[in-house]
């Protein structure tokens, strides 16, 4: 599995750098540990998988223990996007007992909501059952943790397809809406204007049914997003879109029936619940 550097993205590091100055304060004090752990106290921790999960965040949590103290030493023990068993060890921190229980809470709350998108999109892409299908993630992220949990769906086999509202033209519903209140014309149109302007990005059309596609189907879009459609009707549409532009289906997708919408011939099918209805992972932080 090949997985990009998430450090690459600068954003990564600062949001680490803003987590930790949300738990410290303006003081950047954590007050428990100053009262009780001597600065001269050393430890040895282990971050441990306490349920079966897929690992993603490996390198975001230790970011986090070298942010508060660059002299701890941090080992890696689990490479992203492995599946673990039940404690497992993930990370191995030795050095100051303070630095680390500083530490501790942010880089949990990062490794944890990170396996937790990995191991929930792993269970899609099993369901699917179809490795010529791609799941694919959307921009249903939580505010300002996008770049880790795409990341995250990456590592658990999903594919990104457009990071942002930069990056690609994906002509929705309300989009038409407003364009043909003010253009008084259609989806034809409507995506000859956006290739106009934007010739160097992909554009992908949604439709709702097959009348809608096929008047779409004559602007030949590099996309369309079926929506909402039974598995008939896919691979109808499916049909109609071979050799012009590639196919994703969404609306409503779960564990239940992306396997039969994977059997369609769809190129690709988008899950918003990959990242908006993920629960974080089991992990914690000993002593020994």
């Amino acid at each position: 599995m090949y997985l990009p550097n998430i450090f690459e993205r600068k954003e990564v590091r600062t949001s680490i750098a803003l987590a930790l100055e949300e738990d410290l304060g303006e003081s950047r004090v954590d007050v428990t540990s100053e009262s009780l752990v001597s600065p001269e106290a050393q430890a040895v921790a282990h971050l441990v998988a306490r349920e079966a999960c897929v690992i993603a965040g490996v390198a975001v949590a230790k970011e986090v223990f070298l942010q508060v103290n660059p002299e701890l030493e941090v080992e890696e023990c689990v490479a992203d996007g492995t599946a673990v068993e039940a404690m497992t060890n993930v990370l191995v921190i030795k050095g100051s007992a303070k630095s680390i229980l500083t530490a501790e809470r942010t880089a949990l709350n990062f490794i944890q909501r990170m396996c937790g998108v990995a191991t929930v999109t792993a269970a899609y892409v099993k369901a699917a059952a179809n490795p010529e299908v791609d799941i694919l993630c959307t921009r249903k992220t939580t505010p300002l943790l996008r770049p880790f949990e795409k990341y995250s769906v990456r590592c658990g086999g999903g594919v990104n397809h457009r990071y942002g509202l930069f990056d690609a033209v994906l002509i929705k519903d309300n989009h038409l809406a407003s364009w043909e209140r003010t253009h008084g014309n259609g989806v034809g149109e409507a995506v000859a204007a956006a290739r106009k302007m934007y010739p160097e990005l992909k554009i992908e059309v949604e439709v709702d049914t097959i009348e809608q596609l096929r008047e779409s189907l004559e602007t030949k879009p590099d996309w369309v997003l079926l929506d909402n459609m039974p598995p008939p009707v896919l691979r109808e549409c499916v049909a109609l879109c071979v050799g012009i532009c590639k196919t994703e289906a969404s609306g409503g997708i779960n564990l239940s029936t992306v396997y039969d919408i994977a059997q369609t011939g769809v190129d690709a099918i988008s899950v918003g619940a990959l990242t908006h209805s993920a629960p974080s992972i089991d992990l914690a932080l000993d002593f020994v």
